[in-house]
């Protein structure tokens, strides 16, 4: 029994020992398991992280193309503003040398037909003047009389052209205002001038030059009521076409460029009206 006590404490001392061991193996298992659980989860959140930056960074330059393109639609919309803008001043002064031109070739006529008028008056009273003085003034001739009477409207057409000319300079002075009252005035004391026409565009194309687009429309649309087999037709079209565009009327702007081109092919205006129809619907395709 001696010796049986003893070898049962070294037993039992060796199976604590053993026990012991096996917790700390246990231990270390466990610490190394949650080392490596930890640095996997580190690095799923590190190459989450990574790819968190990439899909910034890749949305960061997303959005500044997109800026960039809207900057780029922005300053294509501001060029083709200052295009119409600038076409609609050429345009003007198209119109104002055609008008100059054609002033000039008037004023060569009535200067020929006063010159002519007066010779014949020179004629006629030379021939008075060789008859004998007891003889009767004769009476004028036919012809002589259709020249008096052409000698009238003479000073008429010259106060016509004059007043026209006058409402003319203050719309190339810049003066639209005046011009629009000077016209109308002319309008009113020669309303079967053959300047009517013109002098109805004009009053439309102040308009326009006051950035008063709805008043152009309309005084565009009198002129092609009134004078429909007129040459200003197509322009006055055109001036409408252009209002309709700062009104933002598109469509409107659109169909009144198609009259133009299907209506009158051979005006001055079709051609005008083709670029700019390409011009809109270029932009509409863009957008």
């Amino acid at each position: 029994m001696r010796l049986l006590i003893p070898l049962l404490l070294l037993f039992s001392c060796g199976a604590s020992q053993a026990a012991l061991f096996a917790d700390n193996d246990a231990r270390d298992e466990i610490v190394k398991l949650r080392k490596y659980v930890k640095e996997q989860q580190d690095q799923r959140i590190t190459d989450l992280q990574t790819k968190l930056d990439a899909s910034e960074k890749s949305r960061q330059a997303l959005e500044q193309r997109l800026n960039e393109q809207k900057s780029q639609s922005v300053d294509l919309l501001t060029q083709i503003d200052r295009l119409n803008a600038e076409i609609s001043r050429l345009r003007g002064q198209l119109e104002v040398n055609s008008h100059e031109v054609e002033l000039a070739q008037q004023r060569q006529r009535d200067l020929y037909a006063d010159l002519d008028g007066r010779l014949r008056k020179l004629e006629g009273g030379a021939t008075a003047g060789a008859k004998p003085a007891d003889t009767p003034a004769a009476q004028p001739t036919t012809a002589n009389a259709a020249d008096s009477t052409a000698a009238a409207p003479s000073g008429d057409s010259a106060a016509e052209l004059k007043g026209y000319e006058a409402a003319l300079d203050l719309s190339k002075a810049g003066k639209h205002k005046d011009a629009i009252e000077a016209f109308e005035k002319f309008l009113d004391a020669y309303p079967s001038s053959k300047y009517a026409a013109s002098a109805q565009y004009w009053v439309g194309y102040s308009y326009f030059s006051q950035k008063n687009y709805k008043a152009a429309i309309a005084s565009q649309q009198k002129l092609i009521k009134l004078y429909p087999d007129n040459h200003k037709v197509p322009d006055a079209m055109y001036n409408m076409a252009n209002s309709q565009i700062q009104l933002s009327e598109i469509d409107g702007a659109k169909q009144t460029l198609r009259e133009i081109i299907a209506k009158y092919p051979l005006s001055e205006a079709a051609p005008l009206a083709k670029k700019r129809l390409a011009v809109l619907e270029s932009v509409k395709s863009k957008n």
